[in-house]
């Protein structure tokens, strides 16, 4: 062999992974140069939320006092309706599946925490080729086995094996804040999911009471028709007294009988009503039908004389749909932050250490450790009609993120208005009706006594007891709306969540 060729097989000689301190120092120089090139960052910051112009006050009043701020056990007095709120706070189905929506979002957010950092895998790989005998590799190891610096164990064997044993990693460097852009959308629909809960405790706690002071409602009112029962059951047999002494028709028992039996009717109407709304508010507290335990009559219990909004922009930060909605849009805008670094090229590292060898038996060996990496810029070129699309729908799901804040905003003002002024006017109308159902009774009892002494026709006398009885029924449904107006001004205002 002479000497060219002696020189030529010195050249092929790198087969064999043995690194001295020098290359590794290049190695290492060359990760660094590449890691501190993601200290340049050029972030792409989100749009800051933009601002909603909201009245200054929702009545004359500047107080900023709010029932809102108050604890539903406060604002509620009846223990039975605490207890019911508590058991379903525990147990509502809607609640549970909140509460999973969060831990989905928190492991969304987690997903983007490890897009952060290198991912690292461990590896253990096998391989085998056989090279043909005019190709590089074919050739190039026939020549390398004819070295004489090449004995033993550093033979290439053909086939070849190829033994690996480490660890491999990829890691894109943040350059852009695109990935911690991502970080920060994730946060915060965390933060959306978990005002989605308090949404949620705040809509179940308005709906427990809503649902409780109806059925007290229905208790009252079965109440009052069993009492105008009983009223028309003595009339019935008033007038057939009446008719035996001759003094009215078998007409006047028909139509007596006629307005006993549509009472009746009233009746099952209401122990159908009583049934459905107790079975609603089972389902709510997580649990088959059963009967409810009520407190007072709706009668005895109490409304606050006065009643305190606060201001406006204390919506902004009691109303949950209103504070998730904000979340929403803050997501929205980095969302588009994002989209836009997408255009940008990203820099990426793949290193690797680990033992690499063509032989088992020398796979452990401390000259088979090999390590390396490889960085590099990838930038879009031919996919950017893709990129733009996905821009475009960014921006597009932003907007309607900030419609959404504008309209919850709009529909809490307005929420807290209506029912603002439905106190109020409730409030006057229970008084009137107070007044009617006076008069009325007392009509009732001049009818009768009239009837009785034969001033009065029995049409008179049956128009006044269905007078009572409507007028009675209508007196408790209104009571029920200044419950159930209190309890949405509560919710308007975003009380309800701690």
């Amino acid at each position: 062999m002479n000497v060219s060729q002696q020189l030529y097989l010195l050249k092929r000689k790198p087969t064999v992974h043995l690194f001295t301190s020098h290359k590794l120092t290049y190695c290492f120089g060359v990760l660094a140069i590449l890691t501190s090139m993601s200290g340049c960052k050029i972030v792409h910051t989100p749009s800051p939320t933009p601002r909603v112009a909201m009245p200054e006050v929702f009545t004359t009043s500047r107080d900023s006092a709010s029932i809102g701020d108050l604890n539903r056990k406060t604002l509620f007095t009846d223990p039975y309706l605490i207890s019911l709120i508590d058991t379903a706070l525990a147990s509502n189905l809607d609640l549970k599946i909140a509460l999973q929506r969060i831990e989905v979002s928190r492991a969304n957010f987690q997903i983007t925490q490890g897009a952060l950092l290198p991912s690292v895998n461990g590896v253990a790989a096998a391989g085998v080729d056989r090279y043909g005998r005019y190709t590089m590799n074919g050739i190039g190891n026939f020549d390398t086995n004819l070295s004489p610096n090449i004995e033993g164990q550093g033979r290439i064997p053909n086939p070849t094996p190829d033994y690996f044993l480490g660890f491999r990693s990829t890691w894109e460097l943040d350059i852009w804040g695109k990935l911690r852009n991502r970080r920060r959308a994730a946060f915060t629909r965390v933060l959306a999911s978990q005002e989605g809960r308090n949404l949620i405790v705040t809509s179940l706690t308005a709906e427990i009471a809503r649902l409780y002071y109806t059925l007290l409602a229905l208790d009252a009112e079965l109440t009052i028709i069993r009492e105008n029962e009983e009223l028309q059951r003595r009339a019935v047999e008033l007038v057939n007294v009446q008719k035996d002494a001759g003094r009215v028709t078998e007409l006047a028992v028909q139509q007596f009988t006629a307005q006993l039996f549509n009472t009746r009717s009233l009746e099952g109407k209401v122990k159908q009503e009583i049934v459905e709304v107790e079975n609603q508010l089972n389902t709510l507290l997580g649990r088959y039908p059963q009967p409810i335990s009520r407190g007072q009559s709706i009668e005895d219990q109490k409304i606050p004389a006065t009643v305190a909004a606060g201001l406006p922009s204390q919506l902004l930060r009691r109303r949950p749909d209103i504070r998730q909605a904000e979340r929403e849009l803050e997501a929205a805008s980095v969302d588009v932050a994002v989209a836009r670094a997408e255009f940008l090229p990203s820099l990426t590292l793949t290193p690797y250490v680990g033992f690499n060898s063509f032989r088992t038996a020398t796979l452990f060996d401390p000259a088979s450790l090999a390590l390396g990496a490889l960085g590099g810029l990838a930038a879009p070129i031919f996919n950017r009609r893709a990129l733009k699309g996905n821009y475009a729908a960014t921006v597009a799901q932003s907007k309607e993120a900030f419609y959404n804040y504008r309209k919850a905003i709009l529909s809490g003002v307005s929420e807290v208005v209506s029912n603002l002024k439905g106190l109020e006017n409730y409030r006057n109308v229970a008084d009137i009706q107070a007044q009617e159902v006076a008069m009325l009774r007392k009509a009732a009892t001049t009818s009768n006594e009239l009837f009785t002494n034969g001033y009065a026709t029995y049409l008179e006398v049956i128009t006044a007891q269905r007078s009572v009885l409507d007028a009675e029924l209508n007196q408790i449904e209104t009571k029920r709306t200044q419950f159930l107006t209190l309890i949405e001004l509560y919710r308007a205002l975003g009380g309800g969540w701690e």
